[in-house]
């Protein structure tokens, strides 16, 4: 409905007009969100078809990838004839005497305490690596005892077995010299890779020094890690 007056027209709103304009913003915001929510709907079904679910580890025995980058970037690498596995070992030096053959590295620790040092490969003959573990400290050190096995033990991020045993030499004065003796194999592909330290007892505390102390109470035993995890049979990874 409308009032003129002369030379003018002006309209007068109504309660109808008013709820006719209303209904017309209530639709356009209808539309406007239901495109918005279909868009929000298909960007997250594309998301999901396309990214990937995360990978899931049980540590032990599903431990994932080594850490990046090489476990030891300055040492030398022993590799086999027949390329059936790999490993670092130390530099020779004043620290280290070297030797190789044809199954792997022996290095005799001639710093500190001294000690040996072997890394190296034999066919596992369908044993468990804690047959060959045995094996080895019967066969080399027929009088050692066992002191306990190492939880979790790894060769090469691959899971195996260790332990840690004791023997009593007699040395050339009659005395005995507790020794302490370490072992961790592991079998892959029919082929076990050993690391064996061995080397005198200590009982590490205050008075022991600057450097952090060893739990398998050999001094060997702290650089003995990096070398343990070098180990790769052949096919592994890069790490």
């Amino acid at each position: 409905m409308s009032t003129f007056f002369p030379g003018y027209a002006v309209p007068i709103s109504t309660g109808r007009t008013r709820a006719i304009r209303g209904t017309s913003i209530l639709k356009v915001l209808a539309i406007l969100g239901t495109g918005i929510a279909l868009v929000a709907g298909i960007l997250a079904w594309v998301s999901h078809a396309t990214s990937e679910p995360p990978a899931r580890y049980m540590c032990p025995p599903d431990c994932g990838r080594p850490p990046t980058g090489q476990p030891v970037a300055i040492n030398p690498v022993f590799t086999a004839a027949d390329g059936s596995f790999s490993v670092s070992y130390p530099v020779a030096s004043s620290a280290y005497k070297v030797t190789t053959s044809r199954t792997g590295v022996t290095a005799e620790f001639q710093a500190g305490d001294g000690g040996m040092l072997q890394l190296f490969s034999e066919p596992a003959n369908g044993r468990s690596a804690e047959d060959i573990a045995h094996s080895l400290v019967e066969r080399t050190y027929p009088d050692t005892k066992t002191a306990y096995n190492i939880p979790n033990a790894m060769v090469g991020y691959h899971p195996g077995f260790g332990l840690v045993a004791d023997n009593w030499p007699q040395g050339a004065t009659s005395n005995y010299m507790r020794m302490r003796v370490l072992v961790l194999v592991a079998v892959k592909n029919g082929l076990a890779l050993v690391a064996s330290a061995v080397g005198p007892y200590r009982e590490f505390g205050p008075g022991s020094g600057a450097s952090k102390p060893s739990g398998a109470n050999l001094q060997l035993a702290l650089d003995m890690g990096k070398y343990v995890n070098s180990f790769r049979w052949r096919g592994d990874p890069d790490r």
